[in-house]
């Protein structure tokens, strides 16, 4: 065995493919899923989405993940063992939507479909589509809903954000930028957060998309203005130890909590008061549509197509609260509880 295909092998051990399909169906068309956790409630309903269309039509799905969010490496190691196996498409959720890119390219020259799902790489059109929620769109609702509810006072409001990391994946600019659109806020270069002049802004904090991560930032953003009153935050993990460092100082009752995610315990913090509102998107179909196109490039090479005016498919979003706002569509927490994850 020479050291690649070693290298490879280990490889593939060490992030447990799941094969869902037994190897010896030499016939049936191979395809991955590749996700940034598989602890993360919102890539496990990903996964039982894959897990179910590809049992439906017959694919043999292996699934990986990283150990950690951020983990670019595990990531790297499972498209080589994609490309090693055959497989005729992948499911990406990438940690790093740049430092990915060489080997989606691999990938894509070794004749494979690879679809981002969820978050889009940089550039968008390094993989072949990118099923995911409108991320904008789904930080523009909370942003619309959260200047409606404040009425008047959005004028001198002191904003903390929650951010996802330093190094800006897409996904965390795109929630990040649709809030301030939506809450009124210039966004100066719509491609990265944290060069706005708005004096509404009190600072920008990163979480890693984790309640702990989200009290911690929370906690920096109050000991530089103790007086916050509007709390953007990328999750609801996050918006769930932002609250907890407010509750630790007695502010949990006045401060506007936003978030993006529509989990099952995201949307009972929206149901409990705890977050005002959440614009909710829908993991399991981003998956179950991404096997149907592996499953229709692999019978005769049809590509999947972008939504009519955007250049990606898009799955959906809502926006759930209990108190809505003139001129914000949103649905109930009783039917976000419904259509929840996780």
């Amino acid at each position: 065995m020479n050291k690649t295909l070693l290298a490879t092998t280990v490889a593939a051990l060490a992030i447990g493919a799941a094969s869902i399909v037994p190897a010896s169906a030499q016939d049936k068309v191979g395809a991955c899923l590749i996700t940034k956790t598989d602890t993360n409630p919102f890539f496990v309903k990903m996964r039982e989405g894959a897990t179910a269309k590809a049992e439906e039509l017959g694919i043999e799905l292996n699934s990986y993940a990283g150990k950690v969010d951020g983990d670019n490496e595990t990531q790297v190691a499972a498209i080589e063992t994609c490309i090693a196996n055959g497989a005729k498409g992948i499911l990406l959720t990438a940690s790093s939507t740049s430092a990915i890119v060489p080997s989606v390219q691999k990938a894509r020259d070794a004749g494979i479909l690879v679809i981002a799902l969820d978050t889009p790489l940089d550039p968008v059109d390094a993989a072949d589509m990118t099923f995911a929620t409108d991320n904008f769109k789904a930080g523009e609702l909370i942003g619309q809903w959260a200047k409606g509810k404040l009425g008047d006072a959005a004028a001198d409001a002191k904003i903390a954000f929650l951010d996802l990391d330093v190094s800006q994946p897409t996904v965390g600019v795109l929630r990040d930028q649709g809030f301030m659109t939506g809450f009124g806020i210039d966004t100066k270069d719509p491609n990265k957060w944290g060069d706005e002049d708005d004096p509404r802004i009190v600072g920008h904090d990163v979480t890693a998309g984790n309640e702990e991560g989200g009290r911690k930032a929370m906690e920096n953003l109050l000991a530089k203005d103790p007086f916050v009153n509007v709390v953007y935050t990328i999750n609801e993990p996050a918006a769930a130890g932002g609250y907890e460092a407010l509750k630790a100082i007695g502010r949990e009752g006045d401060v506007l909590i936003v978030s993006v995610d529509g989990g099952c315990p995201g949307v009972q913090n929206v149901k409990e008061g705890i977050i005002g509102a959440t614009s909710q998107q829908y993991p399991l179909l981003m998956a179950s549509k991404g096997i149907e196109a592996i499953a229709a490039y692999a019978k005769d090479g049809t590509k999947p197509q972008a939504t009519e005016g955007k250049n990606f498919f898009d799955t959906g979003v809502s926006l759930v609260t209990d108190q809505p706002v003139e001129g914000v569509d949103s649905i109930s927490v009783d039917e976000g509880l419904k259509l929840c994850w996780g």
